[in-house]
């Protein structure tokens, strides 16, 4: 594994996350309920304090109607 890029990964995540739900106008507690989880569990996505699974990497993207890549762009540019 290249923990080098994960965390820089995380640190993209944290980045992308909190602008794509700015720019459509969601507030935390709107994304999470979209996507099935808890609001702290989303801010600590957010904050890059937790890295999300697939299902929920999934879920996320449909509630912020963007697609995985996006959301982790450094992710599927390696």
């Amino acid at each position: 594994t290249n923990w080098t890029c994960l965390n820089k990964g995380e640190d993209a995540v944290k980045t992308i996350l909190k602008q794509i739900r700015e720019n459509k106008g969601f507030t935390q507690v709107e994304v999470a309920d979209k996507a099935n989880i808890t609001v702290r569990a989303y801010q600590r996505y957010e904050a890059s304090e937790r890295v999300p699974n697939v299902r929920i990497a999934l879920n996320l993207a449909r509630a912020l109607n963007c697609s995985v890549e996006e959301l982790f762009p450094a992710v599927f540019l390696q």
